[in-house]
């Protein structure tokens, strides 16, 4: 039977490309032997509910334990019923135990119980009639909220001293968050009543992402399977674009070799991943449609607006930062830095906070395409002159992160001049005041620096210049242009301060200085 790269819920081996699936937790088998109570957390769709369902399986296969993954999920529904929600979520445990365990291991009929206390009286009663230590692990623990969360850990933790023979010898909680924070999905109070909600816990674990080597050992599979190689070029790139994060590295294989590249005696190439990562932007999948759901949220604003507008985060709660950290939204670099997660996140967020100013731009006809497709950059820089005069004040006012408006209403122009021909590469540089932009269109490559003018500030032409200077090198250009946004109090309207002059770079390299 084919096997294919799988893009939607947990991997299995028999259908789909994947590497082995504890190699990223191995310390879970010593804290299941332990007896130990730990939470496994890491962002959606990188492989956790894989990996631990197959871990539950090899567990019961070996003949040591009884182990089976079951949800909380179903229980979010009721968010405010605890009754209704242990309700819904044992239905469905009994449904995993069906799929995952032999008829000798199937858990007995739950015994009846008031509400708050039915999760713990049917854990027991399982772990009674198991036989064998019982081992749970409780996937999407983080889905319910409110009372229902509270309820669920507090019976967890009382049940916790009465294993192994009468409660789970051992259990991990899995989400997308470490359990130091579900006091956030429980209301941010303190009704827990323990400075750690799960104070039973031995550890919390994460899932780290794909290495560059991962990668390639994950498209060999499909090499073996049907001959068709990706060249050394695509597997950097295409880690290169996801950082390793999984469900981004099956995705760009998957749009690669089932629309792109289908006749396997082809090979994939760099300019493959390209086009499938185009398409998968343009798509807006639902995994990256759930991320861009994020955006609105103020500690999720709190976060990406100074890091796009290239500020520093200034005084962000530690929970909020760990909070978009945990979503996979950004990670720590190798400096220790928050950054964006990788650079499909970074266009996917960027459009779609410009999405809706993208929507009310005018028609702008293509002034600056040559007869040959080639870009005239002098006739682009009028045109966004003459379009920034004419339609900038109103535009700013419309978009979504006030600190970033000038960058957004940018690059929904731009958007509009690559339209499908071309791309529009993003650097944030946190902290440095500054974000660059670098728009392909054929042959042609234009650098841009931004940097905004605000109040108490003295005018960043020559921190620009400079910074440019580093860019321009470091992309091979002899020229780029440079904007400065003047964002300060009681200047003059947009149409009559935004202008064009000619400026040189400290080493020598001409710009277009764009004052706006």
């Amino acid at each position: 039977m084919p096997r294919w790269f799988n893009t939607a819920g947990p991997c299995n081996p028999d259908h789909h490309y994947m590497l082995p699936a504890m190699r990223r937790l191995p310390e879970v088998r010593r804290l299941v032997e332990q007896q130990g109570y730990f939470v496994v957390h890491a962002p959606r769709q990188v492989g956790k509910t894989t990996a631990l369902l197959s871990f539950a399986r090899e567990l019961s296969q070996e003949g040591r334990y009884v182990a089976a993954l079951v949800s909380m999920e179903v229980g979010a529904g009721f968010p405010d019923d605890t009754g209704a929600a242990e309700d819904a979520a044992l239905s469905s445990w009994r449904s995993a135990a069906r799929a995952q365990l032999p008829a000798t291991q199937q858990p007995p009929e739950f015994p009846v119980a008031p509400p708050g206390h039915r999760i713990a009286s049917a854990l027991e009663a399982w772990s009674q009639a198991a036989g064998k230590p019982l081992v749970i692990f409780l996937d999407e623990v983080d889905a319910v909220r409110n009372e229902v969360l509270v309820s669920v850990l507090r019976q967890l933790r009382d049940g916790y001293r009465n294993r192994p023979l009468n409660f789970p010898s051992s259990m991990a909680l899995i989400g997308l968050r470490d359990v130091r924070d579900y006091k956030v999905a429980s209301g941010g109070s303190d009704r827990l009543g323990a400075s750690s909600p799960f104070n039973i816990k031995v550890r919390s674990l994460t899932v780290r992402d794909f290495t560059e080597e991962e990668v390639a050992e994950l498209y060999a599979q499909h090499t073996a399977d049907t001959g068709q190689r990706f060249e050394p070029e695509a597997i950097s790139l295409a880690f290169e674009l996801t950082q390793g994060q999984p469900w981004l590295v099956n995705a760009l294989a998957k749009v690669a070799v089932e629309e792109l590249v289908t006749d396997v005696s082809q090979p994939v190439r760099r300019q493959d991943i390209e086009r499938a990562k185009a398409t998968l932007i343009y798509r807006q999948e639902t995994h990256l449609d759930s991320l861009a759901a994020r955006l609105r949220e103020p500690r999720i604003r709190a976060i990406l607006e100074p890091m796009l507008a290239g500020q520093f985060l200034g005084d962000i709660p530690e929970d909020d930062r760990r909070f978009a950290t945990d979503l996979g939204l950004v990670r720590r670099n190798a400096a220790g830095t928050l950054e964006v997660a990788n650079p499909i996140y970074r266009e996917i967020l960027v459009r779609t906070l410009a999405s809706g100013t993208s929507d009310t731009l005018p028609a702008i006809h293509p002034s600056w395409l040559r007869a040959n497709g080639r870009m005239d950059l002098e006739q682009l820089r009028e045109a966004f002159l003459s379009f920034w005069r004419q339609h900038g004040e109103p535009l700013l006012a419309s978009a979504p992160y006030h600190e970033v408006a000038p960058h957004l209403v940018l690059m929904a122009f731009l958007h509009r001049v690559v339209n499908g021909g071309g791309t529009i590469e993003r650097e944030y540089a946190i902290g440095r005041g500054r974000m660059d932009l670098c728009v392909r269109h054929g042959p042609d490559t234009l650098a841009i620096e931004i940097k905004v003018w605000r109040d108490r500030e003295s005018d960043p032409l020559n921190d620009g210049l400079e910074q440019l200077d580093g860019y321009l090198q470091g992309l091979g250009l002899d020229s780029g242009w440079l904007m400065l946004f003047d964002r300060r109090s009681n200047q003059p309207p947009i149409a009559e301060r935004t202008r064009a002059e000619q400026a040189r770079t400290p080493s020598g390299r001409q710009v277009t200085v764009i004052r706006a």
